[in-house]
């Protein structure tokens, strides 16, 4: 089957693209701890059941790692980490090559593993196969380039001295991905750290643990060395161990604001040790009124309600101009009326479940606080069938800036059309946020997307488009969306430690 992909997905695939068919019952052939390139019962005996969101129901029991699995994994790293071991002699086109390799049997292994991601997460099968997948190997690939390139240099300096840097791996790196964009998030923490020669302790989140443990076992037949990269699967209690390890020199995570806050306090506490934070977002979506509408209509529609709002750039705010608000409002609700929710392994379906039962009772939650702050219900507001945890496409108009669906992050279907008049007053309310991950403005005229662009306090701004994210285009938030940035050059600098030598140049010939 062919389909044709949103616009905003060029940047990982393009045009129309062949899809083969899923695997409705993927295999889960690992579900264990991933130590020194071995699969592992957890220390205490544990386990823990993932479950099919689209259902209710149980996949599989997984093993429950914590702080014991984290020491040992820890330690494996620390090993490979050695000077004078496998990993760290290995030249560094080598590591490119790894890189690639990975790559290359994840290519192999596409449809089961977007298989795997969209039994695990419920995402529609379409998408794992035409975003997530090929987005994670690009971004795979594209470390896999740079592996041998970053490099040092020389610097004049004064006296007789020949000065220059070296730029070395940080060390042991513990990441914590979280379920929104299981396979993805991955592969943005592991191409750099492991471009750089770092060695990684990860946890996936323990809603989705079942692609990232697959693909811990397509490290080893690449031929990483072992404890290179271990896996623990678990609850918060591995994330805490992580983050509070002594021998863990830098920590990655991506997920709440709430709980990067704990991380950060925990990291402080043990060996201040590097943290890098991607975290949440209330991100700005503003359409003025000489924009194409229909194309904002739709670009803020995707913007919104890809990945079931999951997303932690989610143009959640959407601010439109009031000359063309009537209309706006009206095209939004009749096209989240129209998106096809259901079997996410079908490939007509646009919209699959939220992740969770808490999630879905949360925002059901923030959808009620709306009803009841008098914002106006135009589409959806409540959960669609009785199985598994779907949320019905929700479209708020006449939504004021202080209302609470206007404040918080809600991370579901659920977009908030608000009215602004004036320019200089939309810079101050779309910046009136805890937050500042992401935005984007819908205009024809170039100066006013120059000018809002640099009056908008936010990592990404997207002009005519939203969610085109590459692996060469750093993503980062300011204020209390994170610190730090991912992808592109600016992601390998914090797996990088600048070392500078000084040499003595002699003045005479001995």
């Amino acid at each position: 089957m062919k389909i044709k992909l949103n616009s905003s997905l060029i940047s990982f695939c393009r045009g129309i693209v062949s899809i083969p068919k899923p695997i409705v019952k993927p295999e889960i052939k690992h579900t264990g701890v991933f130590i020194n390139n071995e699969w592992h019962k957890s220390v205490s005996g544990k386990t823990f059941q993932t479950i099919n969101p689209t259902t209710g129901e149980a996949i599989c029991e997984v093993e429950e790692g914590d702080k014991a699995d984290v020491d040992k994994a820890v330690q494996a790293a620390k090993e490979a980490f050695e000077f004078g071991s496998e990993w760290r002699r290995m030249d560094a086109s080598m590591r490119g090559y790894l890189l690639n390799r990975l790559a290359d049997l994840m290519e192999r292994d596409r449809t089961y593993l977007a298989s795997l991601e969209t039994l695990d997460n419920g995402k529609p099968y379409g998408i794992s196969y035409t975003v997530d997948v090929p987005g994670s190997i690009k971004v795979l690939r594209y470390y896999a380039g740079w592996a041998d390139k970053n490099h040092g240099k020389t610097i004049p300096i004064d006296g007789n001295y020949f000065a220059y840097t070296r730029h070395e791996p940080v060390g042991v790196c513990g990441q914590i991905i979280p379920w929104n964009f299981p396979l993805l998030m991955q592969s943005w923490k592991l191409g750099p750290a492991l471009a750089a020669g770092n060695v990684v302790v990860m946890k996936p989140a323990e809603q989705t643990p079942l692609t990232a443990l697959y693909v811990a076992q397509l490290i080893k037949e690449a031929g990483f060395p072992a404890g290179v990269v271990n896996i623990v699967p678990g609850f918060g209690a591995a994330g805490a161990a992580i983050s509070e390890h002594m021998d863990v020199d830098k920590v990655a995570f991506t997920g709440s604001t709430e709980v990067g806050h704990r991380i950060q306090q925990a990291a402080g506490r043990s060996n201040l040790k590097r943290v890098t934070l991607e975290l949440g977002g209330k991100s700005p979506c503003i359409v003025l009124k000489d924009s194409d509408i229909a194309t904002a209509v739709d670009q803020a529609h995707f913007g919104l309600f890809f990945n079931h709002g999951q997303c932690c750039c989610a143009g959640s705010r959407t601010f439109v101009e009031e000359a063309i608000y009537d209309e706006f409002v009206e095209r939004s609700a009749e096209k989240a009326k129209q998106k096809t929710l259901g079997n996410p392994f079908d490939l007509r379906t646009e919209q699959g479940p939220q992740i969770d039962e808490e999630q879905m009772a949360r925002i059901l939650s923030l959808i009620d606080s709306g009803k009841q702050e008098g914002a106006t219900l135009l589409a959806g507001g409540g959960r669609h069938g009785d199985k598994g945890f779907f949320v019905q496409p929700t479209v708020f108009a006449d939504v004021q800036d202080n209302m609470q669906i206007a404040r918080e992050e809600i991370f579901g279907p659920v977009q908030q059309i608000i009215k602004f008049k004036d320019m200089d007053e939309l810079i101050r309310r779309a910046n009136n946020t805890i937050y500042g991950l992401a935005s984007a403005i819908f205009t024809k005229d170039i100066n006013k997307a120059m000018y809002l662009s640099q009056g908008i306090r936010a990592g990404t701004v997207w002009i005519n488009c939203y969610n085109v994210l590459g692996a060469q285009t750093p993503f980062g938030g300011f204020k209390m969306s994170g610190i730090g940035r991912e992808n592109g050059e600016y992601g390998l600098e914090a797996y990088t430690e600048v070392k500078t030598v000084i040499a003595a140049i002699p003045q005479k010939n001995s």
